[in-house]
Parts: structure tokens; sequence; C-alpha cells
């Protein structure tokens, strides 16, 4: 699935996760909202998730990824295992048109409804139309900056969006 409209980029880095995301909100051509949240906090504030596609679909898959984590108490490796499995195969969360990026303090993990959970080899995932672009310049900036997680997140999602039509420069972190 090629998701344009976003950029989501999740980086672990001197013992912190940080998951970012641009608040572009596009239909077609046109930009809807600058601000969007695409970031959140669940399971108490231990795992983030980012999402790429549509919002009403995202926030399904956030709502049944938390009743995951809750089924299998917080072990984020079946959950999102789990997810993509019922993703894969449910009838309606088959046609849901999305892609999620989720982390706690130890995993990170990208997942889609073709039943892809991919972790990453070097600790930085990308998602939607900005996102190679942002991996790009978070290998880059992990490998010769003194940065934090977080400040590589915001500095790779601002080249992003100077790159990215479908992607904004209005930047949302959170860390773990």
């Amino acid at each position: 699935m090629k998701l344009r409209s976003t950029t989501i980029l999740c980086v672990r880095h001197k013992n912190k996760v940080a998951i970012g995301g641009d608040g572009q909100v596009t239909f077609g051509d046109t930009i809807l909202k600058m601000g969007a949240k695409k970031i959140r906090r669940i399971y108490d504030g231990n795992v983030l998730v980012g999402f790429a596609g549509a919002s009403a679909d995202a926030l399904t898959l956030f709502e049944k990824f938390e009743s995951k984590l809750d089924q299998f108490n917080g072990n984020l490796s079946r959950a999102a295992v789990d997810l993509a499995k019922d993703w894969r195969t449910d009838r309606y969360l088959r046609r849901l048109e999305a892609q999620l990026i989720v982390a706690d303090k130890d995993k990170s993990f990208l997942i889609s409804g073709t039943g892809d959970v991919v972790e990453p080899d070097d600790d930085i995932v990308a998602l939607g139309s900005g996102g190679p672009y942002a991996l790009a310049a978070a290998r880059a900036l992990v490998k010769h900056a003194k940065l934090s997680a977080e400040e590589i997140v915001k500095e790779s999602l601002m080249i992003a969006g100077m790159i990215c039509i479908y992607t904004n420069t209005s930047i949302k972190v959170e860390v773990l």
C-alpha cells in the first residue's frame, strides 16, 4: 500500500525511543489541516503509536492494538503479531487503509494490513510519503551527530517536510 499524506518516524537512540509525525492532512492535492496529531501514547503511556493513512481507520487500529496489549499484558511483540494477523484475516479490518509504527521501551515495529510486522535492524523505521526522506536523514544523523532520539526525529521530519509535498513542518514528537 502506497500511503501519501504524512510522514511518521521512529528512532531508538541513546536508551530513548522517539516517534514523531508531521501535522499535514491532505485530500487529493488539497491541504485540509496543518496541525493534526498522528502520534499517540497508549497503554498507560508506556507505548507510542504513529499512523499514516486514513484517520478513522488508524483510530480503529489504535483501539484494536491497545486491546491486544491488554490481552497480552503489554507484550508489544505478541500484540503486534496478533493485530497483524487479525488485520489480514478479518473481513472488516482488511479494508482499513493505514499503517502503524508502535514502540515501547524495548522494541519498535511497523505493522501493516498485509500481515507485515517489521522490526527494523537499525532501530529506525519510517512510513508515509515522506518516510524515505526522514529515514535517510535519521540514519545520517544517528551516525554523524551527537543528538538525542527526539532531536534526530525532529530534524529528520523537518528535512522530509522540505522535500515531500504531503508532509509539513508542524512536527509532534513523543519520547519514552
